[in-house]
């Protein structure tokens, strides 16, 4: 299925969530949230859902969703562009154990050591106090340890792939940089202002590969607002490679909803469950 226009994509994905509701039990409690993020640099990929081929030629960078989708386990795997089936995938097959009421991003991307993966991150939607928001880093490249830099200072130290890193803050706009952990240059990304909204989570990605030449390394961010009281969503956007002169790299812009809206159709054409050995990386599990 190939990407649609945004207008025609965002009504396809109301329809499609609409079906993945109906598929629900009527006992069902709230739904999941989840956004997707393609981090895998110079790999365009079609992405396979339950078996059936979901998207094609879904490009790196892209950041999609939210869609809510009722609790359950789906089975993901991603292969080169135009694969005549799932049987040879690049990642996975991976299961995204979703649980009804929380906020997911599931994240395709390099390790440390430079091979693909994937990582399904859950979103922390706790409530922050007043006058505060909250950062979230997220390590998902292949570079080793980092430190994350404010105002020249180490926030955050010894950040490794696919760890993360939550900081809840005044609200207000933090200067930062990424950085080989225990330096303070070269800035691999950055350094660049991060607004931190009131009630919001501003979660920044760290993609791509530090060790290809030329290096291509990016950051994407997504934001989850309503952190005062119930999450309203997500909002997702991409951010252009660092290396790029002239650019912004903080700078957020609209993310594509395809693969997500794809995510329900699979859903309404039936669930697969997948070897516990299968499973996706899981951050929280081991903090």
């Amino acid at each position: 299925m190939r990407a649609r226009p945004l207008a025609g994509t965002a009504a396809g994905m109301l329809a499609l969530a609409a079906v993945a509701a109906g598929a629900a039990p009527a006992s069902a409690a709230d739904p999941a949230q989840l956004s997707v993020l393609h981090g895998v640099p110079g790999l365009t990929v079609d992405v396979w859902v339950n078996g059936e081929r979901t998207l094609d030629d879904f490009t790196p960078g892209t950041l999609a969703g939210p869609l809510e989708l009722p609790a359950g386990t789906y089975s993901v795997a991603i292969t080169a562009a135009d694969a005549a089936d799932a049987s040879t995938p690049a990642i996975g097959p991976v299961d995204l154990p979703l649980e009804a009421g929380r906020n997911y991003t599931a994240a395709a991307h390099l390790d440390a050591s430079g091979n693909p993966t994937a990582t399904l991150f859950t979103n922390d939607t706790s409530a922050t106090a007043a006058g505060e928001g909250r950062l979230t880093v997220r390590h998902i490249a292949a570079a080793p340890a980092v430190d994350v830099l404010a105002g020249g200072t180490a926030v955050v130290s010894g950040l490794t792939n696919p760890k993360e890193a939550v900081l809840d803050l005044p609200a207000g706009t933090v200067s930062a940089s990424v950085v080989a952990a225990g330096t303070t240059t070269p800035a691999l990304l950055g350094p660049a202002d991060v607004p931190v909204a009131e009630g919001t989570n501003t979660i920044v990605y760290a993609w791509g590969s530090a060790t290809a030449s030329p290096a291509t390394l990016a950051l994407a961010t997504q934001t989850v607002t309503g952190l005062h009281s119930s999450p309203s969503g997500v909002d997702a956007g991409e951010l252009g490679l660092v290396s790029e002169p002239g650019t912004n790299p903080w700078l957020l812009t609209v993310g594509a909803l395809g693969l997500v809206g794809a995510l329900a159709l699979a859903v309404a054409r039936g669930r697969a469950v997948v070897p516990a050995s299968a499973r996706a990386t899981r951050p929280d599990e081991d903090r």
